[in-house]
């Protein structure tokens, strides 16, 4: 396992090693991915946590349940995976494939400003949570918003009406007193 970190600016969180799994130095995995045995497809991760910054190359992995289970290369004591958990996993932005028109990476709509269709200001995505049904966007307060309410809005078809990143911004049907 190497300390050369990858340029931070330029790492995207896929998942997060949660526990250790068995006696052997595999860790447990919550993926953001989806599917999330994508995760699986990066060799390569780069761990953070609290500034604290790894490299090391995941040799196997498969799922298991809702989570996966990984093998890293040099670590096989139980002991030593336990202090893996809680870091981030991140992969370069570049090694993401290239999506199709009108998709995007949760990360590219992050820091959008949204405005409806009054032309209000709501205010900035902060992150998005999946839900069952669909996503949701958590939109939070900025200069220039409307109020200082946090609004939970769906990210779905009815609701997002375009998203234009090079103006960093989205425009939803929603009504500003719900």
């Amino acid at each position: 396992m190497s300390a050369t970190p990858a340029p931070a600016d330029d790492l995207i969180v896929i998942g997060k090693i949660v526990s250790v799994h068995g006696v052997r130095g595999e860790v447990k995995v919550y993926s953001f991915t989806d599917p999330i045995d994508n995760l699986l497809d990066y060799r390569h991760w780069t761990l953070r946590r609290e500034g604290e910054t790894r490299q090391v190359e995941q040799v196997r992995g498969r799922l298991q349940g809702k989570v996966l289970v990984a093998k890293l290369d040099g670590l096989d004591d139980r002991e030593e995976a336990r202090a893996f958990a809680g870091f981030e996993i991140c992969v370069p932005r570049g090694e993401l494939p290239q999506l199709a028109e009108g998709e995007y990476y949760w990360y590219q709509l992050e820091g959008l400003k949204v405005i409806d269709q009054a032309g209000q200001l709501l205010g900035r995505i902060d992150h998005l949570l999946e839900t069952g049904s669909n996503d949701v966007m958590v939109v939070k307060p900025c200069t220039g918003s409307l109020d200082d309410r946090e609004r939970l809005l769906p990210y779905t078809e009815q609701c997002v009406l375009s998203i234009d990143l090079a103006a960093g911004e989205m425009r939803v049907d929603w009504d500003a007193d719900f």
